[in-house]
């Protein structure tokens, strides 16, 4: 996500600054349907079984390039577990933000973290850098798990 995101709620129907049009086909809008149902970060196959489950002929090559899109056009959240696969989201803010995501249950909060922004910012001017976008994704063990521990 870059840091001069939207500042609005993002509509997963607006179509996409660049990229693969996501929108205007029966596939498309049941993934957009699906990706507004689930709650929490969903792997490519996961929201591919759930569009299955729901009577969606539509292949997982398809989903995971209309999540690509969705997520370079910042409709979705996208953060990597880790084991390294790529987890999405509908997004909740149209604002920049980052993902404190625990690693017990998987629950996922959205921070702002502009510390991190300052800091990018700073390091990326030192370099030369211009233009530049960041991720940053936090794991850790939520304060309900915890205790479990």
């Amino acid at each position: 996500m870059t840091s001069q995101s939207a500042q609005t709620t993002p509509q997963l129907d607006r179509p996409p600054t660049r990229g693969t049009r996501v929108r205007g086909t029966r596939q498309a809008e049941a993934l957009v349907s699906v990706l507004g149902k689930l709650s929490g970060f969903h792997s490519a196959q996961e929201i591919h079984a759930e569009l299955r489950r729901q009577g969606e002929q539509v292949g997982l090559t398809t989903v995971y390039r209309h999540l690509q899109v969705l997520s370079e056009n910042e409709m979705v959240d996208a953060i990597r577990d880790e084991s390294g696969e790529t987890l999405y989201r509908r997004c909740a803010t149209g604002r920049h933000h980052h993902h404190v995501t625990c690693r017990s249950c998987g629950r996922s909060v959205e921070v702002e973290g502009k510390a991190v922004e300052r800091w990018a910012d700073r390091v990326a001017a030192e370099a030369g850098f211009v233009e530049v976008d960041h991720t940053v994704e936090i794991f850790g063990i939520c304060p309900e798990c915890a205790p479990a521990r």
